[in-house]
């Protein structure tokens, strides 16, 4: 209540203070000040909706503890599952809301208020209901201790290497969650692979009807074989863009979706139809392999019918995909989790197959095992501007605009200070950005802060609202069991030995697609000289 208070009397002054700018003096710039009133009032509301929130939650809580409470000891499981249905359709009743979300909601709420650190995170307004929610679905799955250790990391400013960069509220949800996730599959991965065989057992295909004659088709993939399919269907739409095509990108992707499962321009019919894509014994049929339709899909105007699409005459870009993933879990030392770009973290066997069975649109990104920060990237021929496309892919991980979540692989690698304003062409100046944030960067007065090597730029609006960097929150990599107890045993920097380093010449764990043991490209070293990586690891276990 307290809070409620403090927060309710600050919007009071602000909106005092707005009627009275009627009067202000003739050299205050009331739309200016007006504006600023309503970004400072938008930031009380949200505040004061996470507090109502900790509040409806205690509330709900508490009531189903006390239905709980009230119930006779010898009660049987029935009565009791009656009570809680009772209780479930009362909370529903006083929120006017489905019983089955008035459900989910008390499951939440306990959850929420018997972890402090967020309800109380909640209630101060630091971050919303959605946020709180997050943190209970990750945590849901993990032992007391293991959600508390996830609580601390998060919420507790006390906690042995706690979470860096941007506070949980100040995330956007989709993002917060990939952190939290990201950083539970790290620390806790050893029902991972058991929870991903589980879920591709489950794989399916869902078809769902929709108005106005629409309908929607879901893939439910795993992830690799997921992204792959996106990168690919966005790479053909993207090679069909041109001065002629009036279809937009997210246009194009399903049309192109379409004309993959249809057969059409691959030489394939799809099936019931002739070669030529028209209905057997139907000569009249518009919907085939490059034939041009007069249809309205696609744009809403009469043009070019979307399953129109020659896939033979469309040279597919390659879309490159960063498979972040821990030295030791690619030698075969750990099974901590790797990162798929645009995806988030995958099992460490699904990480070694991308890496290892010549996938060309895969890429290997290799962390350093001290602290996680990217070491280098595996490739098979070495041009310096890509390289630097996807260091600033590896830092930046999305749009780095305040909120965007678009991944990597759809976004422009931009100069933060332009080049005409002597801009230099180095990770430091450079950051991701989406083709639409882009646009606004050069026609509004949004300006990027400095970025560093290893953190993205931050924003500052038209208004001189800061927005902090969202960088990826890179944690140190897990080490082998006993490899630390061994490293007495090296005898010097120059003759490395034990059971990380991987011998020259002979390839230790999965073979890496650049035909080298330690995954490095360019001229192999020879007998006197290591390379970077085996440099790097002879130096952490003589250290």
């Amino acid at each position: 209540m307290e809070g409620l208070r403090a927060s309710v009397a600050g919007l009071e002054a602000l909106f005092l203070e707005d009627a009275g700018l009627e009067r202000a003096a003739p050299d205050v710039d009331v739309l200016e000040r007006k504006s600023e009133l309503r970004l400072q009032r938008l930031a009380v509301w949200a505040r004061l909706e996470a507090q109502v929130a900790a509040g409806k939650a205690r509330d709900a809580a508490e009531f189903a503890e006390f239905q709980e409470a009230v119930t006779p000891p010898e009660a049987t499981g029935s009565e009791r599952a009656f009570v809680e249905m009772s209780t479930t359709a009362e909370v529903a009743g006083v929120l006017t809301i489905p019983e089955g979300a008035a459900a989910a909601f008390i499951s939440h709420a306990r959850t929420v208020c018997s972890m402090p650190p967020v309800f109380h995170a909640l209630a101060a307004g630091a971050l919303s209901w959605r946020h709180a929610v997050i943190v209970a679905d990750e945590a849901d799955c993990l032992a007391p201790e293991s959600a508390e250790a996830l609580v601390a990391h998060f919420f507790d400013p006390d906690a042995p290497n706690r979470a860096r960069g941007s506070a949980p509220g100040d995330l956007v949800p989709s993002r917060f969650r990939r952190k939290v996730r990201t950083w539970r599959e790290r620390t806790y991965p050893d029902s991972l692979q058991a929870r991903h065989a589980a879920c591709v057992a489950d794989r399916r295909m869902e078809y769902r009807p929709d108005a106005d004659g629409m309908a929607s088709i879901t893939l439910i993939l795993p992830g690799d074989t997921a992204c792959a399919i996106w990168n690919k269907t966005t790479a053909i739409a993207r090679g069909l863009q041109g001065p002629d095509e009036t279809r937009t990108l997210s246009q194009l992707r399903p049309d192109v979706a379409a004309a993959l499962l249809l057969g059409a321009g691959t030489g394939t019919a799809a099936p019931g139809r002739s070669d030529d894509g028209q209905e057997p014994g139907n000569t009249a049929g518009a919907h085939g392999a490059g034939i041009q339709g007069t249809g309205t899909h696609g744009t809403g105007i009469q043009g070019t019918d979307p399953y129109a699409v020659d896939l033979s005459k469309i040279p597919a870009p390659r879309a490159d995909v960063l498979v972040t993933i821990p030295i030791f879990t690619l030698l075969g030392s750990t099974d901590e989790p790797a990162d798929l770009d645009g995806y988030g973290p995958i099992p460490a066997a699904m990480a070694r197959q991308l890496v290892t069975n010549g996938t060309n649109s895969f890429y290997r990104v290799l962390v350093d095992p001290r602290n996680g920060a990217p070491l280098e990237i595996g490739r098979t021929s070495y041009r310096l501007t890509e390289a630097m496309k996807r260091w600033i892919r590896m830092r930046d991980g999305h749009c780095t605009f305040p909120g965007c979540t678009n991944p990597s692989t759809d976004n422009d690698t931009d100069h933060l200070t332009a080049w005409h304003h002597h801009g230099t062409t180095g990770v430091s100046n450079l950051a991701q950005l989406c083709p639409k944030h882009h646009r606004l960067k050069h026609n509004s007065g949004w300006t990027p802060t400095p970025a560093t090597e290893t953190e993205a730029p931050g924003w500052t609006s038209p208004a001189g609202r800061h927005y902090p960097g969202q960088h990826p929150d890179p944690q140190p990599p897990h080490w082998p069991p006993g490899l630390l107890s061994g490293r007495a045993a090296l005898p010097s920097k120059g003759t490395p030995s034990g059971p990380a380093l991987p011998s020259k010449g002979t390839p230790s764990g999965p073979a890496l697609p650049s035909g080298r043991s330690d995954g490095m490209t360019g001229t192999p070293a020879d007998d006197t000289e290591l390379s970077p990586l085996e440099a790097v690891l002879t130096e952490i276990l003589v250290a």
